[in-house]
């Protein structure tokens, strides 16, 4: 049974002595549709509103290294993000925004490089300095692999890409959270708690290893990585994973990798209620699951947290639905109490019985990944993939035979109404959006971004690092497509084979 104080090593019961006390989790609510400005309005709605640290969603074009003029964005621009295909569009949507005083994340993985560049570039040009800006980019593209799809390059490539990120944050923007080493997309997957905590502290493990070999001090770069979990349904085991998780990489960090810094061993974590939870029948049961995965991740320490919108199963958010996610964290924090109690699960037989279980587990299947040679070797072997596609059929199983009840679903199952005031992305926001970039592109110097590009690409053909030629390319005006694609040219494109 953990017997150590809230802020004592290993940090089961939370990184800080006081935890909430003296400071509340960052109300970080995701946004991002259409173009930088539709979202640039949604950003300045949610921090009037109460939020407190921005969070922006990218569209598949952005994500995957296409302008929103390519063939390959048709049909995708500003759907399920924001279309960001230029430092104009950054521009567009930091408008007004403090960037010296507000916390920015960016759910970007195999062009994190690119979009960090942008928003680095729009700062520069306001007179805001690197050092000043404060955020996070996702930049884990391990997990890509494992669960989401959105990788570019292959994963060696990628994690030269990644530790070139790691080494110029930590000379130009010391305050900024290089990566958020993500578990969400690992759990939406269908991957069970145990899984989630295994393979994101093996991502993580995969990182520090590759950026020691790289050669940085791991106490030069650690303190500065971040986690990214899901809050499922399972309410007292979502609190014991944040626990176990926590536990692990503080042992992780001292044991495996010498760490001296406490801030290198303190597993901080952002977290988001689970959207395959989410049901398009009866959507308002859906405010009711938000609520208690938010609460999960509260008793579990989470020092950033969103909340999902009830009509997410059947469309991005409306306004009036992001309005509520917010309000549930706001009466969570003011309202509930349970703030003011670090870990208040400590000590209960069912929550640390379910803590060491979880640990056990999940140090299991990290042996297995050390097995194969680490997390890189074992996604080209398929080994997570395998794991995580044998849970998801298991659950679903589940949920057919009715041994898993999902209210309105299964059981409980009414006729339903139509939901009013879902959020449609307009289609002729393409085309102004496409517009707007061939504007872009035509006023520039066409010289100095090639020569900015044959930089780039010279230095990722050797072992130069990569980030001050992507930064002088987009300050130069090159776009994200045409970056990716010199990359492209020096790495090739990842093709992933069918996991059996």
């Amino acid at each position: 049974m953990s017997i150590e104080r809230p802020g004592q090593f290993p940090y089961t019961r939370g990184i800080h002595p006081t935890m909430y006390q003296g400071r509340l989790w960052t109300m970080r609510q995701y946004a991002g549709f259409g173009d930088a400005a539709d979202t640039n309005r949604r950003f300045k709605y949610l921090l009037e509103k109460g939020q407190t640290g921005l969070s922006c969603a990218f569209d598949l074009p952005t994500q995957m290294g296409y302008d929103s003029d390519h063939a390959m964005a048709l049909g995708e621009v500003g759907k399920v993000g924001v279309a960001i295909s230029s430092v104009e569009d950054m521009g567009t949507l930091l408008d007004g925004l403090p960037l010296g005083d507000v916390s920015t994340s960016m759910t970007i993985n195999a062009t994190a490089g690119t979009l960090l560049a942008f928003y680095t570039a729009v700062a520069r040009a306001r007179g805001v300095p690197s050092t000043a800006l404060r955020g996070t980019i996702q930049n884990d593209v391990l997990k890509e692999y494992i669960a989401r799809g959105t990788y570019i390059y292959p994963p060696r490539a990628s994690m030269r890409l990644i530790t070139d990120i790691f080494a110029w944050c930590g000379e130009h923007t010391p305050q900024w959270n290089t990566i958020s080493i993500s578990g969400y997309h690992i759990r939406e997957a269908g991957s069970t708690a145990a899984q989630e905590v295994a393979f994101t502290l093996a991502d993580g493990i995969a990182y520090v290893e590759a950026a020691s070999a790289a050669g940085l001090a791991v106490d030069t770069f650690a303190p500065r990585l971040s986690f990214f979990f899901n809050a499922h349904n399972d309410f007292l085991e979502e609190v014991a994973k944040y626990r176990a998780a926590r536990r692990m990489w503080a042992q992780i960090m001292r044991d495996r990798f010498g760490s001296k810094d406490p801030k290198s061993q303190t597993l901080r974590f952002h977290t988001q209620t689970a959207g395959s939870t989410l049901t398009a029948q009866q959507v308002d049961n859906n405010v009711v699951r938000v609520t208690l995965q938010a609460l999960a991740a509260v008793m579990g320490g989470t020092q950033s947290l969103h909340t999902n919108g009830r009509d997410e199963a059947l469309a991005l958010p409306s306004e009036a639905s992001a309005r509520l996610a917010l309000r549930t964290q706001q009466v969570i924090a003011l309202e509930s109490g349970v703030s003011q109690h670090p870990d208040p699960f400590g000590g209960s037989y069912v929550v640390e019985e379910l803590t060491d279980r979880l640990q056990h587990e999940a140090t299991r299947l990290i042996g297995e990944i050390d097995s194969f040679g680490g997390m890189v070797a074992a996604i080209e072997r398929g080994f997570p993939q395998r794991e995580i596609q044998d849970s998801a059929w298991r659950a679903q199983r589940d949920v057919e035979d009715k041994r898993a009840i999902v209210v309105g679903v299964n059981q409980y199952v009414e006729e339903e109404a139509k939901v009013e005031g879902l959020l449609r992305v307009d289609r002729a926001l393409e085309r102004a959006q496409v517009e707007r970039l061939r504007r872009f592109r035509d006023a520039r110097d066409q010289g100095a971004v090639t020569d900015a590009l044959d930089a780039l690409q010279q230095a990722a053909a050797g072992e130069e690092n990569t980030m001050p030629r992507v930064l002088a390319a987009v300050e130069a005006k090159a776009t994200l497509g045409e970056v990716a694609d010199r990359l492209r040219a020096v790495f090739g494109v990842y093709q992933q084979s069918v996991v059996v």
